[in-house]
């Protein structure tokens, strides 16, 4: 007798696979980030990669070693410290110091991933703590415009904060947009960090909500700043192409673990990253406030996840 098949069968998801692996969405995020590490080598020597192939070492050391210490079979080949130690040495100027680099790649990962149990734990961006960590410490090391004064190029925020927008007047957009600024040694690479985000997002490793709104945030925040001041303020577009912005907006709000996952807490997130951005520029003390910004958002981030529809049926029966 033919036994009879099941008509119900259970098992554990995913039930569809597409494919994808975590290890190579890390890969691919690492590659859209390869047109900026050459622009910035290319303006800035070998300096810029020494900065960026020392930090990803140290990086890649010290979760090895904290693998090791807690007795854990190691996850350093997924590639997330490299990626971690990347975004940190994106953040730094090319003038560097070799302890700075080590320092705050180390605190990437101790402080802001492995402290939290590895990959997924971690409530804030790991290198954003890393950078944090530093640039409280070792304000003067970490600030482009006070480190890199014999450069040839300019440091449009560091001249907006403190000279006014008299003194921006004559830097062209172009320019900024082929990274020629001085700031983040990879973050400041507009151009090229705006070819890599589109690369993620046409390859659907991120999506577009928390980007666009954060640019929306910014671009929102800037012309209300320029409508009701006094003609001292820069428009949206420099505020968009200059510093950090966009690494902020495609790369560094987007990290999975401390941002929403939901649609309307995704944009209340990147809303409220790109207005904070601005209110920092406008009124803080750090001309590009990207990674403060961001920090900030993702500490609200438990609070945006509650906003979330409610469950069919849980509405109150009237009588």
């Amino acid at each position: 007798m033919k036994p009879i098949e099941p008509l119900l069968t259970v098992a554990s998801p995913p039930h569809v696979h597409c494919g994808r692996t975590f290890k190579g969405m890390t890969l691919e995020t690492i590659l859209a980030l390869m047109p900026a590490a050459i622009m910035a080598v290319w303006h800035f020597g070998l300096p810029a990669a020494r900065v960026m192939l020392l930090s990803c070492a140290v990086a890649v050391l010290t979760e090895a070693v904290c693998w090791k210490a807690i007795k854990r079979r190691s996850a350093v080949d997924d590639g997330t410290a490299v990626l971690i130690g990347l975004f940190y040495a994106f953040l730094l100027p090319a003038s560097a110091p070799w302890w700075l680099v080590v320092s705050g790649a180390a605190a990437s990962i101790i402080l802001g991933k492995m402290i939290f149990g590895g990959n997924g734990g971690n409530p804030l961006g790991a290198a954003l703590v890393g950078w944090t960590t530093c640039r409280i410490s070792w304000g003067t090391f970490m600030d482009p415009y006070t480190t890199m004064l014999d450069s040839p190029l300019r440091a449009p925020l560091h001249e907006l904060h403190y000279f006014g927008l008299q003194a921006v007047s004559d830097i062209s957009a172009t320019n900024m947009l082929l990274g020629e600024q001085i700031g983040g040694l990879g973050a400041a690479q507009s151009g090229a960090i705006l070819l890599g985000g589109l690369y993620l997002l046409s390859r659907r490793i991120i999506r577009p909500e928390i980007p666009v709104a954060f640019i929306g945030g910014i671009a929102l925040a800037a012309l209300v700043f320029q409508l009701t001041g006094d003609g001292t303020n820069a428009s949206a577009t420099f505020h968009l192409i200059g510093g950090g912005t966009l690494f902020g907006a495609f790369f560094l709000a987007t990290d999975p673990a401390p941002s929403p996952v939901l649609p309307v807490p995704m944009i209340a997130y990147g809303l409220m990253g790109g207005i904070l951005t601005m209110l920092i520029r406008q009124y803080g003390m750090y001309p590009d406030a990207v990674p403060f910004a961001l920090l900030l958002a993702q500490l609200a981030t438990p609070l945006l996840e509650r906003i979330a529809p409610k469950p069919f049926g849980t509405g109150r029966v009237k009588a």
